[in-house]
């Protein structure tokens, strides 16, 4: 029998930080030769500026968030917008996936929609948005969970329950933390995921979440069910790496019926094709780092979703200051919380230090070029899994600022198990701020430990490697196909495919890598056979 063709819709969380990660997937899924639809919300797509047009098989469509078009979006809003999300956009969304999974089609909203595209075979949805995996199933499509946060963070919300009965809640305090397994010998209350002020503020619990149970803000607690939810789906996707979290990957095999670690993918994947970024990135800022010897410059970025106060705004700048190092900062507009007041001492300082081409100030940066820049000397990061492994991948030491959640685990990791930087959670004054970024620019036991940590990445992307046996290219479509039929506990059937090509016969592989392809097509084909 032929072998229809693979239709993957893709359909991250509508924040920056999570579609930066399904934005590589995807031109990867591509590049196999697998037609994708990217889905955004109506509100990301616009602010997307797609202009170009995408590669072939690659199309952009999009539906309703539930928010006015002038809404902020802001951490302090994820509450509303998860609402909204599982309302009027889990809706929109089981109209639209009906359609595509039912026929061809080359209609929607959105950019590259004029190709025809053949129904959608399997959904990778954002974890987080688990009313995705679960609407696909019931329409019959086979869908995989794809958390773009860190291994070991999934690994410390699975112990939630545990840590609980404990009473090992998130504090800002050094008392160890010994409910999480693996992690009895370094992790702290401090490290535990905890929600940023403004999220925590702005929450309205939801029905079933009740009151804060034992110091824990029920959001958490609803992110620790999204999380042990992602078993019900065909299997768990992270964009990591097993020499990077191989302990916190064998751990989470045990809850999910499989996982499958294919990162880190922006080393990897071709060139992100448009409609990514959701901000305007500063063309001007390699030229600028051009100008400036090796290791020499710092890069602050606190990511897309991070606010400052104006207190913590002047202590990072005196700190920076203070070092007399150049340095380039991502200073969003909406970062410093009521605003950056133009005739306080820190605002003149910045200018004067702008004019002087000490300091850079751009609204976003490339990060990735940034980052493999040969001036870039350390990063001071908020510790997002997208950061953490960027700066991993490229060698480069990190000062740790963690803004909420998976973040504050991370740090932790950087600082006390890979030993690649430093944490300086809870803490934002000038003088701790220069002691750590002097350090991390000036250590050479941290930057050894990087450049070490980034040639064992390397070697997980490279051809072999355990990431890269899960992303290998498609092979071709041509190849003979003979389908056999094994037990599939849970599933029913589970069909192995092998492909015939000359003298050589392999397993037929769809998707971005070995596994993961294989059960991709395995559940296409149980469902359409």
């Amino acid at each position: 029998m032929a072998v229809a063709a693979v239709h993957v819709l893709v359909f991250p969380w509508p924040l920056q930080g999570h579609i930066n990660t399904f934005v590589p997937f995807s031109a990867a899924l591509v590049d196999s030769g697998v037609h994708v639809t990217f889905l955004h919300t109506d509100h990301n797509l616009r602010r997307a500026r797609c202009t170009a047009a995408p590669p072939p098989r690659l199309r952009y469509m999009s539906i309703p968030d539930g928010l006015p078009e002038d809404h902020p979006r802001s951490v302090g809003d994820i509450s509303t917008l998860m609402e909204s999300m599982w309302t009027t956009g889990s809706a929109a969304y089981r109209a639209l996936l009906l359609s595509l999974s039912s026929s061809s089609s080359s209609t929607g909203r959105g950019v590259g929609a004029g190709e025809p595209f053949p129904p959608v075979t399997c959904v990778v949805a954002d974890g987080i948005m688990n009313f995705a995996i679960d609407i696909a199933e019931e329409l019959g499509v086979p869908a995989l969970a794809f958390r773009t946060a860190s291994a070991n963070s999934f690994s410390v919300y699975l112990a939630v329950p545990r840590l609980l009965e404990l009473g090992e809640t998130p504090l800002p305090a050094d008392d160890p933390v010994r409910g999480v397994p693996g992690m009895e010998g370094f992790l702290r209350r401090r490290d535990l995921p905890r929600l940023a002020p403004a999220a925590a503020a702005g929450h309205r619990p939801t029905e079933g979440e009740g009151e804060t149970a034992a110091g824990v803000h029920p959001f958490l607690l609803t992110v620790a069910k999204g999380i042990a939810d992602c078993g019900r789906a065909r299997a768990l996707v992270l964009n990591t790496a097993a020499s990077l979290e191989g302990p916190a990957l064998a751990r989470i095999a045990t809850h999910m019926r499989d996982v499958f670690a294919i990162g880190p993918l922006h080393a990897m994947a071709p060139p992100a094709p448009p409609a990514g970024s959701l901000w305007r990135e500063d063309d001007g800022c390699v030229a600028w780092l051009d100008g400036h010897a090796d290791r020499s410059v710092v890069y602050v970025s606190l990511g897309s979703l991070a606010h400052i106060s104006r207190v913590e705004f002047t202590e990072f700048l005196s700190g920076l200051l203070a070092t007399g190092y150049p340095f380039l900062w991502v200073l969003r507009p909406d970062m410093v919380v009521g605003g950056a007041a133009e005739d306080d001492e820190a605002a003149a300082a910045l200018r004067r230090a702008v004019v002087d081409g000490k300091v850079r100030v751009v609204e976003w940066a490339p990060q990735r070029d940034v980052l493999r820049h040969r001036a870039v000397g350390c990063f001071l990061t908020h510790s997002g899994w997208n950061s953490t492994m960027e700066s991993v991948v490229e060698g480069v030491p990190m000062v740790c600022w963690p803004f909420f959640a998976d973040q504050h685990i991370n740090s932790r990791f950087v600082e006390a198990v890979w030993r690649v930087g430093l944490d300086m959670k809870d803490a934002c004054d000038r003088a701790m701020v220069r002691s750590m970024v002097t350090e991390a620019m000036e250590s050479g036991e941290i930057r050894q430990s990087v450049q070490a940590l980034a040639e064992r990445v390397r070697r997980d992307v490279a051809a072999g490697g355990s990431s890269e046996t899960r992303v290998q290219a498609a092979p071709q479509f041509h190849h003979r196909a003979q389908l056999h039929h094994v037990p599939w506990p849970e599933s029913g059937l589970r069909i192995r495919i092998t492909v015939t090509s000359g003298i050589k016969s392999e397993y037929f592989f769809f998707l971005v890598s070995g596994d993961f392809r294989q059960l991709i097509s395995f559940n296409y084909l149980r469902n359409t056979c």
